[in-house]
């Protein structure tokens, strides 16, 4: 049997039961190589209910800095008998399995083409700590430094995140930092065979963050002039609001009264939060509220009226599973349509699509200025696998000299000297109206606000002309504001290609891999588009008519994001190939690789390449 041999370049998976405490280990252990100057890019995926059911945590090593899924598992720490099987099938041959050996197990449990290493974790820490929670908890971390060991990782970087994890608590410091010298202890002194995955210190970290995307996106609301939230818990959204409220604490604070600058409502449901934001944003202030798809669902009529009657909303969608319930703690990238024609009639909204916790930040402080001078409704769309994980991007920086744009707001001096106010009027045929905030003038700029028909004067009206003149006056603010969104981001091909790809927001670091592999291994050169933002500007369209097969990458089944292109594009849809990932696991770069090669050699059979179910899926669901 050929081990697998790599240094700073593999994946570990561990597979633990909720409620654990198994987290907060398997986290200590990917910061751990990441203070080593190792990029790691760690995933946890965990199901929906408090403990008991299986879940996993996937470390992706590699010292080049892809942080997409590679796909596959090169060494398995299996502590979940639930789904030993399927976890045992999942390793690459040649990879290794590190499991609990203090209840033996039968020869066909194994693999003749994996390395297995024993550890009897139970025994030890049954003979060390008397409390069977402790039993459970410790057991974590004496695996974490019996990892330290075999892979080479330093225990003084495990030992020093204890001390900052535990300053002030020397008990807790002092108990963990036994336990991880349990597992030291023990491989050093029984599992002496080298194995061939090694950790080895590196300065490839350079100056970026580790942090997730619904923290960043919080604190880019912050920057952004936030001072409104309203919300209602929801996975895997509601950390968006908790990071808001920290972060508001500390900045939105007055230092000298310690009177709070910011208002923070937690609804009694969804349907309560996007009206207090609406109303909040009628009345001149920057609101946002944070939800997921079921959540989208329910706020679609106060999404209609705040585009109809134009008042600034900013949404922040952590997308998960769906339909319904769906998968609440997986991933996908299925509320696209849904979000891009939330409500019903003739509506359509400005969506965003950050890539990491670097565009979240940014885009959420975006949005807020889109909203304000597009007066309308806009969409950062992220997901769980953004929102909930950890990751490596670039630091966040803002000028302190920039100024909110508040976009067309007239004030009492206009009103004053006579200038006209008309609503609903467009006089810059940019398609979006001036406004007044409440209380702007006591006689001047007022005007009925309604979810109804009207006339450029905000008067109720029902004549055809007048509905026509304001539903066309919003698509002309809809083109305005593919001028202002985020533009595509285009990674050419080393030659000329007529084949292109588009893809956009979690998808993107397993995408960049991908591309890497498809054009060194493959032979397979593809333009590449990254879009940042819906509705299209001309780069878009220019991207498609200039390639004969463009390839649609997205986490979803029925293939949102191609009919979103095919149906404002009007591009014929034979020329937009769908590569479907929607299984709930964040996507892979393997997979994107095989999918696009096999299709572009014209292996793959039908229109659609789709996802098999991961082993792991079937596990989870026994």
């Amino acid at each position: 049997m050929k081990q697998i041999q790599a240094t700073n370049d593999f994946v570990i998976k561990f597979a633990n039961v909720n409620g654990s405490g198994s987290a907060s280990a398997n986290e200590l252990f990917a910061k751990a190589i990441l203070r080593m100057g190792v990029p790691v890019s760690p995933r946890n995926i965990f199901p929906s209910n408090i403990q008991g059911l299986p879940t996993w945590y996937e470390v992706r090593v590699n010292e080049e800095g892809h942080l997409g899924r590679r796909g596959g598992t090169d060494m398995m720490v299996a502590m979940n008998p639930q789904t030993w099987d399927a976890d045992v099938a999942e390793l690459e041959s040649g990879g290794y399995l590190f499991y609990d050996s203090t209840r033996p197990l039968p020869p066909s449990k194994f693999r003749e083409d994996i390395r297995v290493i024993g550890m009897p974790l139970t025994e030890i820490c049954n003979a060390v700590y008397q409390d069977p929670r402790q039993r459970q908890l410790f057991k974590n971390i004496v695996y974490v430094g019996a990892l330290a060991v075999l892979l080479g990782i330093e225990p003084e970087v495990i030992e020093k995140l204890f001390g900052e994890q535990y300053k002030g608590k020397e008990k807790l410091l002092d108990s963990n930092v036994r336990a991880l010298h349990l597992g030291l202890d023990f491989v050093r002194e029984n599992l002496r065979e080298p194995i061939g995955l090694k950790v080895r210190r590196a300065d490839r970290v350079g100056d970026q963050i580790f942090v997730d995307g619904n923290s960043a996106a919080a604190l880019g609301c912050v920057y952004g002039g936030a001072t409104v939230a309203a919300w209602y818990p929801i996975t895997p959204s509601s950390s968006v609001a908790e990071a808001f409220q920290r972060y508001c604490a500390k900045f939105r604070t007055d230092p000298a009264t310690g009177q709070a600058r910011y208002a923070i409502v937690q609804a009694e449901d969804e349907i309560a939060s996007i009206g207090m934001v609406v109303g909040a944003g009628w009345n001149g202030a920057r609101a946002f509220t944070a939800t997921s798809g079921p959540g989208v669902s329910l706020m679609t009529e106060f999404i209609g009226l705040a585009y109809f009657a134009e008042i600034p909303v900013t949404i922040i969608n952590v997308q998960r599973g769906g339909p319904s319930t769906g998968m609440p703690t997986r991933t996908q990238q299925a509320d696209i349509l849904s979000c891009a024609y939330a409500s019903h009639g003739d509506t359509k909204h400005v969506l965003l699509f950050p890539e990491d916790p670097h565009e979240c930040f940014e885009h959420a402080a975006a949005a807020l200025d889109l909203a304000d001078r597009l007066q309308t409704p806009v969409f950062v769309m992220t997901d769980l696998d953004i929102g909930m994980n950890q990751r490596l991007c670039k630091p966040f920086a803002w000028d302190d000299a920039k100024s909110y744009d508040r976009g067309k707001v007239m004030s009492a001096q206009e009103l004053e000297a006579g200038k006209e106010f008309g609503r609903y009027k467009d006089v810059d045929g940019d398609g979006i109206p001036w406004r007044t905030l409440p209380g702007t003038h006591p006689s001047k700029g007022s005007y009925f606000t309604r979810g109804t028909t009207r006339d450029p004067y905000a008067r109720y009206s029902e004549r055809g002309p007048d509905y026509i003149y304001n539903m066309e006056r919003l698509l002309r603010k809809f083109a305005s504001a593919a001028k202002l969104v985020p533009a595509p981001v285009l990674r050419p091909a080393a030659g000329k290609t007529e084949l292109g790809v588009i893809y956009f927001g979690s998808t993107s670091p397993a995408m960049r891999e991908a591309l890497a592999v498809l054009e060194e291994e493959e032979g397979v050169h593809l333009d590449a588009l990254r879009l940042c933002a819906f509705p299209f500007g001309d780069s878009v369209a220019k991207f498609l008519e200039t390639h004969g097969q463009v390839f649609v990458v997205e986490q979803n089944r029925d293939a949102q994001m191609r009919s979103l292109l095919v149906n404002e594009l009007g591009i014929a849809p034979e020329r937009l190939v769908p590569v479907l990932h929607y299984d709930g696991t964040p996507i892979t770069a393997r997979f994107i690789a095989k999918a696009i090669s096999e299709k572009a050699r014209g292996k793959a059979g039908p229109e659609h390449v789709v996802a098999e179910p991961p082993p792991m899926i079937g596990a989870s669901a026994k």
